[in-house]
């Protein structure tokens, strides 16, 4: 199965560059409601992700400084506490099912490391429920054969 048949593109999605600031992250996450989003350099390779948990971790470190202060603290300097891990567009879809078992999504760059797009989990498993009811429906045919 190709896997570019699932891929959100990037062109869609909303993501955070590495230079943008705790605030700006904070603002982007909070208007599209992600719960986690991909970090993109300007040159447009994928960095990793961040999460609001890792952000809300790190304010409660930091004593939860003022929105303004944000502004100064680059999202790269935040403690990730993991990444989500990309795949190749020419990845088969058993990685991507793998992957989406730990994380909200799958990150999918081009041989280059350019972040291309995504594959969320409800897509991932949208497609394994499709796989389910065909197997299940030639089960019922072979048993109505019979």
């Amino acid at each position: 199965m190709n896997i570019l048949l699932f891929i959100k593109p990037k062109a869609t999605l909303a993501y955070v560059y590495d230079y943008h600031s705790v605030r700006q992250a904070l603002e982007i996450m909070e208007y599209h409601r992600y719960s986690s989003i991909p970090i993109v350099t300007k040159d447009g390779f994928y960095a990793g992700c961040i999460t609001e948990g890792d952000l809300l971790w790190a304010l409660k470190g930091m004593g939860f400084p003022s929105i303004k202060e944000t502004e100064e603290m680059n999202i790269m300097n935040i403690p990730r506490k993991g990444d989500y891990l990309a795949v190749s567009a020419a990845a088969q879809m058993s990685d991507i099912i793998e992957r989406a078992m730990e994380q909200n999504f799958v990150p999918v760059v081009d041989d280059y490391n350019h972040f291309i797009g995504m594959i969320t989990r409800k897509d991932i498993i949208g497609y394994l429920c499709k796989i389910t009811k065909e197997e299940k429906a030639k089960e019922d045919k072979i048993e109505t054969n019979v």
